[in-house]
């Protein structure tokens, strides 16, 4: 996974991660978990909502449709509200709660880690490289599965408890008698889909996590709180790449006095960075010298990034 403030590279290491893996011989998926996901553009192919996309001999990248996520989702509740009461018709005052529910900007959100799920336990891959949503949201997912495990852990209790009183079946019952064992199978199923969720992301054997960041002041100090809240969700903290830093030999050049000063900026931060994260910064990526777009651009930065 790769992560930072947004605008930073992280599509494109994700994309010249997934690159240099393939040329390797592995099986590689790239997936872009980010509602305004761009590996589309990176790749010179529009791969928005067609699922695993085959962009060269082990290569394939995907865009996540949420929009249709959340349709899917949508109609999943209808199947299993008919499917447990035994309604042929969803209520009026039942859809117009689905159709609000859909609206809620946490939605889309936890529909496309919903389908990161899907993605990964399906299998049929080597390596997924996640091209992951900004800090904020990723914290979010995090706090959000910890959150409902909580919350499933005791609803689950409850109901196993209410199965043991004859009672329930006098409240529950119905034209046709509610099956207990359906409503509380369907809370174990989101609990076990929230447990894998956060698995993924804390596995330290199989997940790698990589921070993004550049040589500015901001930008290091929101790495800085981002590393430590990530550290307290467990997520496995593999190292930092530094990106975009402009070539010392410029200095020995007539340039203007902007780009002095810019590099004077970077020399300065690029020592804050050593200081801060010391022994974890794994690579130091120059600027390009154009926007990487493009298997050509993608194998130059792939080859920068792992040489």
């Amino acid at each position: 996974m790769f992560g930072g403030k947004g605008g930073l590279g992280k599509t494109t290491f994700s994309a010249a991660t997934a690159f240099y893996l393939a040329k390797q011989g592995k099986k590689v998926l790239v997936f872009s978990v980010d509602p305004q996901a761009s590996l589309s553009d990176i790749f010179k192919q529009n791969i928005f909502g067609k699922g695993p996309t085959e962009i060269m001999p082990n290569l394939y990248a995907q865009e996540i449709d949420a929009d249709l996520r959340v349709k899917e989702y949508q109609q999943e509740i209808r199947q299993k509200i008919l499917d447990m009461y035994g309604m042929e018709k969803i209520p009026d005052e039942i859809e117009s709660y689905i159709q609000a529910a859909a609206a809620e900007p946490a939605m889309e959100e936890s529909a496309i880690f919903d389908e990161v799920v899907d993605i990964v336990v399906k299998g049929g891959f080597d390596y997924y490289i996640y091209d992951l949503v900004p800090l904020g949201h990723a914290l979010y997912y995090l706090s959000m599965a910890s959150v409902y495990d909580e919350w499933i852990e005791k609803i689950t209790g409850l109901r196993q408890q209410m199965r043991e009183y004859d009672q329930v079946a006098a409240v529950m019952k119905r034209d046709k008698e509610l099956d207990e064992d359906a409503i509380l199978n369907e809370l174990l199923y989101i609990k076990d889909r929230i447990n894998k969720s956060s698995s993924i992301l804390t596995d330290k054997e199989k997940t790698a996590f990589f921070f993004v960041l550049t040589a500015e002041e901001m930008v290091i100090n929101d790495t800085l709180k981002a590393a430590e809240l990530f550290a307290k969700f467990e997520v496995p903290l593999s190292g930092y790449i530094v990106n975009r830093v402009l070539p010392k030999e410029l200095k020995s050049l007539e340039i203007p006095e902007y780009l002095k000063n810019r590099l004077n900026m970077q020399e300065k931060y690029l020592k804050v960075i050593e200081e801060k994260f010391k022994g974890q910064i794994l690579a130091h990526v120059p600027e390009m010298e154009r926007d990487v777009t493009g298997l050509e651009m993608i194998e130059k930065l792939a080859s920068t990034m792992f040489t």
